[in-house]
C-alpha cells in the first residue's frame, strides 16, 4: 500500500558552484589562456585512492588589477600567483579567488582528489577477475576541475602539455601521442606526451592502467584500441571491423568536411563501469559495454559501429570547433549523431541506419518530447547544471532529425558548402548556433531566421494530418506550426504487395497546405522520414497501414508505420493489441537486419509495459513465437534468439531457446531471468553459469537473475546494490537490472520501492552523467498509482530541485501515465 503522506524528500544543496553563463562570459572576456601544462602522479592509485597534479597556467588579464577565480573541486595543497602564495583557505564551493591579476599570469595549483571511485570526473575500477586496476577520465560538462584546477568553461580553449607519473605496469594514454616515457628514481615511470592543439578543457583526458593493446596503420592514420586484460579476447574479436569503421569514417569525415582530422594518432579505449562514451581529442573513452560478452547480435555491431562515428564526428564539431556557452550542446550532439547515421550509410555496410534511428532514438525524441519535461533543442542553460539536464533524447536525437530536416529544406549540397566554411573559418575557436546557421544560409541563399526561431527555439512536436487532398500542421499547445519540407507516399493495394506510385514533394505553409494526390489506396505523410513530426494519415490508408505495413517495400516507410502506430498508441488513439498485432505484422514478414532488433524491441516494450496485466502473458508468447521463426535466418539469429529468451512462456519456447543457450552466456543468462520471474529460479544453475562465464562482470548477471524473481527479498538485495553500495556497474550490467526489477506483474512487490525511489534520487543530483543516468532516469518505476505520481510531481516542481532530477522526475511521471492508461489502471485523461 502506499502511504498517505507523501516522502518528498528536501533538494539537497550542492556543496560545489555550478558556473553560470554570466560568470563565464565575464571571465571569458577578463582573461585569455595561453596554455595548461598539468603534472598528473597515478600513482597513488595502484593500491589507493589519491590522485596527485599540479596545474600550471599561462593566461592574460585585459584588465590588470582585476580579480577573477579558478576551478578547483580537488583538496588544493598549494597554490601561487605569479610567485606570490595564495592563501588556499580562500577556496570555497570549488573555486579559488585569483586577487591582483597582471597582464601576464602564471598560476601553479597543486591538489589531490581521493573521490576516485565515484565517477566523477575520474573512476579507478578494480577488475573482479584479476585484481587489476584501471583508470579513467571523463569531464563533459565541467569534471575537469575533480581532478586539477583549470577554467572549466568551453569558450577558454589553450593548448595542453601533459606529464603523468605511473606505475611501471601502466600504460598512459592522453589526447596526443607520447614522446618519451623515463623511468623514475622513487619507482614508476614518467610519460610525457606532445602539445595538444587549442582545446577545451572537458575534451582533455587522461587513461591508465595495464591495457591489452591492438595498433593498426590504415589510412594514414595510427590507430589504437585498448581494453582490460580480462577482455582481450573480445578486443581480438572485435578489433578488425572497430578498425574498419574507424578508417572509414576518418576518410568519409576528412573528405566531405574539407578539413583532415587534426593528428596522426587516433586511440579509442573500452574501461570497466563507464555508461557511455566520450569525445576526448585522439582518444575516445568507451564503457566496455561496447565489448558485448557473447556473440555480438547484428544490432549490437551496428550500434557500436554508430557511436565509432559519432565520437568521431566531434573531433570536427565539438573539439576543432567547440560551442562558445552550453546553451549550444544539442548542435554538438545532434551534429555527431547526425554525421554518425549520414556516414554510416554512405561509408559502412550499415546502410539501413535512417531506418534504424526512426524505430530506436527518434521514437525517444518523441516520446520525451510529447510530455511536460519537453524543452526547446536550444534551451536557455543558466548554468552548468542545467547543461547537464539536458543531455537527453531532444538534445540529441530530435537535434538529429532536425538538421536532417534542415538538409531536406535547403538541400544536402547546400549544407556540407555551409559545414565547409564552418569549419574552415572556425578552427579551433569557439562559435554560437548564429555562427552554423549563418554558414548555411549563405551556402544556400535562404534567409534561416524563421526556420531557426521555430525549431530551435521552440519545444515540441507538431502533427502533420492528411485528409483528401488538406494537408494540415498543427503546433503543440496551439503554438504556430513550423514549416515542414515533407513527402507523401503514395502507393496502390496489389493483395501480395503495396506498390509506390508516387512520391509527392510538400513544403507546408502555415497551418494548411493543399496538395494534389495521384489516386491510390495508401497514403503515407513523411514517407522518407524527411522531418521531425507526428504523422496522421486518412482513416482508409490507416486502416491499410495497420494490416498490411509490412508490404510496404523500403525500410524506412515501414519503420515509419510501425513508430506512427506506437505513437499513437502513447498518445491513446491505438489500443496495446491493436498496436502490438501491427508490429507483428510487420515483422512476419521483416528481412531488414537493421530494424528487425529494434521492431522486436517495440513489440516486447508493448508486450510488457502497456498491455492490460491479465492479457501480458498471451502478448509475450506472440512476441516469443514471431521471434522464433525470425531466429531461423542466421543473421538475424542472436537478436531473435534474446527477444525470445525474454518472452519465453511455453515449454516450446523454452526448449528452443535452452539448445541455443548452451553455448552462449549472454543467452543463458536472458532465459535464466525470464524463468527467475515466472517463480522458476534455480540456483544450482546460476553457480554453474557464474562458474563457466569468463566475462568480470558475471556476478552481476547472476544478480539480475535473482532480482528477476518476484520476492521481496530480491528486491532489496538489488537495492541495496544499485542504491547504497552503488557497486552495479554502469551500461551492461545497469540495463539487465533495470528490467528485472521493474515489472508490471510484480506490483504489489515493487511499489514500495517507488517511495523509496523518491528518497535515493535528490542524492544523485550534481553526479556524472554517465553513471547516475542509470540510477536517476534508468530506474524510474515503472509501476505506481496516483499518489506516487503526484509525490513525484511534487518534488519535480519544489524549489532548488536539481534540474537533471526534475527532467527524469516529469518525464518518467508522464510515461508512467502513459503506461497505466494503457493497461487500463488509470483513466484517460
Amino acid at each position: 500500500m502506499s502511504p498517505v503522506a507523501s516522502p518528498v524528500a528536501s533538494p539537497v544543496a550542492s556543496p560545489v558552484a555550478s558556473l553560470t553563463r554570466a560568470e563565464a562570459e565575464e571571465r571569458a572576456a577578463l582573461i585569455e589562456v595561453d596554455r595548461y601544462d598539468v603534472e598528473v602522479d597515478l600513482r597513488g592509485l595502484f593500491e589507493g585512492q589519491v590522485v596527485d597534479a599540479v596545474s600550471t597556467i599561462t593566461f592574460t588579464c585585459r584588465e590588470p588589477g582585476a580579480s577573477s577565480f579558478v576551478d578547483c573541486v580537488a583538496q588544493i595543497r598549494s597554490a601561487t600567483l605569479n610567485g606570490v602564495a595564495l592563501d588556499v583557505s580562500t577556496a570555497s564551493r570549488g573555486r579559488l579567488p585569483l586577487p591582483d591579476l597582471q597582464a601576464d599570469n602564471v598560476l601553479v595549483v597543486a591538489s589531490s582528489q581521493s573521490d576516485t571511485t565515484s565517477s566523477s570526473g575520474i573512476q579507478r575500477t578494480v577488475d573482479p577477475s584479476d585484481k587489476l586496476v584501471y583508470v579513467w577520465m571523463s569531464f563533459e560538462c565541467d569534471f575537469t576541475r575533480m581532478v586539477w584546477a583549470n577554467f572549466d568553461q568551453p569558450d577558454l580553449k589553450a593548448v595542453h602539455g601533459f606529464t603523468v607519473k605511473a606505475p611501471d605496469t601502466w600504460t598512459v594514454l592522453n589526447n596526443s601521442a607520447p614522446t618519451g616515457v623515463d623511468e623514475l628514481a622513487d619507482g614508476g615511470r614518467l610519460w610525457t606526451f606532445a602539445d595538444t592543439p587549442p582545446l577545451s578543457t572537458y575534451v582533455t583526458v587522461v587513461n591508465a592502467g595495464p591495457f591489452y593493446e591492438r595498433r593498426s596503420h590504415r589510412g594514414g592514420y595510427d590507430l589504437g584500441l585498448y581494453s582490460r586484460q580480462s577482455l582481450k579476447q573480445l578486443l581480438d574479436r572485435d578489433a578488425d571491423e572497430l578498425f574498419e569503421i574507424t578508417e572509414q569514417g576518418l576518410a568519409w569525415y576528412g573528405e566531405h568536411f574539407g578539413v583532415p582530422f587534426g593528428q596522426e594518432r587516433y586511440d579509442q579505449v573500452f574501461l570497466p563501469d563507464l555508461g557511455g562514451a566520450m569525445e576526448n581529442w585522439g582518444c575516445v573513452t568507451w564503457g566496455d559495454w561496447a565489448l558485448p560478452r557473447s556473440e555480438p547480435t547484428y544490432e549490437e555491431r551496428r550500434y557500436v559501429a554508430d557511436v565509432v562515428l559519432h565520437e568521431m564526428a566531434h573531433m570536427w564539431f565539438g573539439d576543432l570547433v567547440t560551442m562558445k556557452w552550453w546553451d549550444d550542446l544539442w548542435l554538438n550532439e545532434a551534429f555527431a549523431s547526425w554525421a554518425a547515421c549520414w556516414a554510416s550509410v554512405g561509408a559502412t555496410k550499415y546502410q539501413d541506419n535512417w531506418a534504424n534511428f526512426l524505430a530506436g532514438e527518434q521514437l525517444a525524441a518523441y516520446r520525451l518530447d510529447m510530455g511536460p519535461a519537453s524543452h526547446p533543442i536550444r534551451g536557455d542553460v543558466p548554468d552548468v547544471a542545467q547543461a547537464m539536464a539536458n543531455f537527453d533524447a531532444i538534445s540529441y536525437s530530435k537535434g538529429q532529425a532536425v538538421l536532417k530536416q534542415l538538409g531536406a529544406y535547403v538541400g544536402e549540397d547546400a549544407l556540407l558548402e555551409g559545414l565547409r566554411a564552418y569549419f574552415r573559418d572556425h578552427a579551433w575557436g569557439n562559435t554560437t548556433l548564429e555562427d552554423f546557421v549563418g554558414a548555411v544560409a549563405t551556402a544556400s541563399g535562404r534567409d534561416l531566421g524563421e526556420w531557426q526561431r521555430s525549431w530551435l527555439d521552440e519545444g515540441g512536436t507538431d502533427t502533420l494530418t492528411l485528409s483528401g487532398s488538406e494537408l494540415t500542421a498543427t503546433g503543440p499547445d496551439g503554438k504556430a506550426p513550423r514549416p515542414h519540407r515533407v513527402d507523401i507516399g503514395c502507393y496502390v493495394d496489389e493483395g501480395s504487395s503495396l506498390s509506390k506510385v508516387a512520391d509527392v514533394a510538400v513544403q507546408t505553409v502555415g497551418g494548411s497546405t493543399q496538395v494534389e494526390l495521384p489516386e491510390s489506396d495508401l497514403r503515407l505523410v513523411n514517407d522518407g522520414d524527411l522531418t521531425f513530426a507526428a504523422a496522421r494519415t486518412d482513416p482508409v490508408s490507416l486502416d491499410l497501414l495497420l494490416r498490411k505495413a509490412g508490404l510496404l517495400p523500403d525500410a524506412v516507410s515501414r519503420s515509419l508505420a510501425v513508430s506512427t502506430v506506437y505513437d499513437m498508441l502513447l498518445k491513446g488513439e491505438l489500443g496495446a493489441e491493436e498496436t502490438l498485432a501491427c508490429i507483428l505484422g510487420v515483422l512476419e514478414t521483416e528481412h531488414v537486419a537493421g530494424i528487425v532488433e529494434p521492431f522486436l524491441q517495440i513489440a516486447s516494450t508493448v508486450a510488457h509495459r502497456y498491455m492490460p496485466l491479465p492479457r501480458i502473458e498471451s502478448a509475450r508468447s506472440r512476441v516469443a513465437d514471431v521471434a522464433a521463426v525470425l531466429a531461423g535466418q542466421p543473421e538475424l539469429a542472436k537478436g531473435a534468439l534474446l527477444e525470445l529468451a525474454g518472452n519465453a512462456v511455453t515449454p516450446e519456447h523454452f526448449a528452443r531457446v535452452d539448445s541455443a543457450a548452451s553455448s552462449d552466456f549472454g543467452l543463458a543468462w536472458r532465459v535464466a531471468a525470464t524463468r527467475a520471474a515466472q517463480g522458476d529460479y534455480d540456483e544450482a544453475v546460476i553457480e554453474d553459469l557464474l562458474e563457466r562465464d569468463p566475462d568480470p562482470d558475471a556476478p552481476f548477471s547472476a544478480l539480475a537473475v535473482r532480482t528477476a524473481r518476484p520476492l521481496a527479498e530480491a528486491k532489496e538485495e538489488a537495492w541495496h546494490a544499485l542504491y547504497v553500495e552503488q557497486n552495479v556497474p554502469s551500461g551492461l550490467a545497469m540495463y539487465p537490472m533495470v528490467q528485472a526489477f521493474w515489472q508490471p506483474e510484480q506490483r504489489d512487490v515493487v511499489l514500495p520501492y517507488t517511495w523509496r525511489y523518491l528518497e535515493e534520487v535528490p542524492k544523485l543530483a550534481g553526479g556524472l552523467m554517465l553513471k547516475v543516468g542509470g540510477l536517476i532516469r534508468g530506474m524510474f518505476p515503472d509501476v505506481g498509482d496516483q499518489v506516487f505520481i503526484d509525490a513525484a510531481l511534487e518534488m519535480a516542481r519544489a524549489d532548488g530541485c536539481d534540474p537533471t532530477v526534475r527532467g527524469a522526475l516529469l518525464n518518467g511521471t508522464d510515461g508512467l501515465v502513459r503506461k497505466l492508461r494503457a493497461r487500463g489502471d488509470l483513466p484517460a485523461g
